[in-house]
């Protein structure tokens, strides 16, 4: 068990409207091939066999889906229209705010999968948010969480910024604890390596893989939140679909 979480553990060094941080698109992937390889190989192993509905949680310019499994339905839900419109494996975008409204407006039961790349250090309110997860994931769902030791420093919690690599591996685990309805939690280290004059370092990757537990109804009618039925892309897409040509540009934050 973690120590007990207070308020100040998720604060943040700049507490301005993370809408206006998010406004620019950033239409970069954030961690290096051999990285996002590893987040496909994890997101095929772990989840169903079978044509599945995904919510691409704090969703972006990509989501590193594996493309040889088949989907149902791929919903991003993130803080930048653009750079969703640009994700080529997402079916629909919704923008939300997670830290300012933790809902999300999805019916009980309706994804098979929820996943988390790289962005859960930026919940402030990440248990509320899980809670949240627990209720729109079905019965034996799958919850994954990645993360590396990338971050923009100004934007991550606290407490975040001050663990090391364990200490978020736990930190996310007690997340899904305290949010209850999660069982069979496994984790993942990749450690990474270190760079050399004739190899680069690969960044290091953990995962957090727990599944939904209890006998919550299973409703694969349209989402009936609060923002309404989602009937189709609430715009089109326009971005580009083609492969990522343009520089990486790295977080360049402290690696903690």
């Amino acid at each position: 068990m973690y120590r007990t979480l207070t308020a100040k553990d998720f604060s943040r060094q700049d507490e301005a409207d993370d809408a206006n941080f998010y406004a620019m698109p950033r239409m970069v992937i954030h961690l290096d091939d051999k990285a996002v390889s590893l987040i496909h190989d994890i997101a095929r192993r772990h989840m169903p066999p079978v044509q599945v509905r995904v919510l691409d949680l704090m969703s972006s310019f990509r989501s590193h889906l594996p493309e040889d499994h088949p989907y149902r339905e791929v919903i991003g839900l993130g803080m930048n229209l653009p750079e969703m419109q640009a994700n080529p494996q997402l079916n629909h975008s919704l923008v939300q705010d997670l830290n300012k409204y933790p809902q999300l407006p999805f019916s009980p039961g309706y994804f098979d999968v929820v996943i988390n790349t790289a962005s859960i250090q930026y919940l402030t309110q990440p248990v509320a948010v899980y809670r949240e997860v627990a209720r729109v994931l079905r019965p034996a769902g799958v919850s994954i969480v990645i993360f590396s030791d990338r971050m923009f420093p100004t934007k991550a919690v606290r407490v975040w910024r001050e663990g090391d690599d364990e200490d978020h591996i736990s930190l996310v685990q007690e997340y899904h604890r305290l949010a209850g309805g999660f069982s069979n939690v496994q984790v993942e280290r990749y450690p990474g390596g270190s760079s050399s004059w004739f190899r680069s370092a690969q960044d290091p990757l953990y995962a957090i893989i727990c599944t939904r537990e209890g006998n919550a109804p299973v409703e694969r009618n349209p989402v009936t939140g609060p923002r309404g039925p989602i009937t189709g892309p609430r715009n089109p897409v326009t971005g580009p679909r083609g492969p990522i040509t343009g520089p990486r540009n790295p977080i360049t934050g402290p690696r903690w």
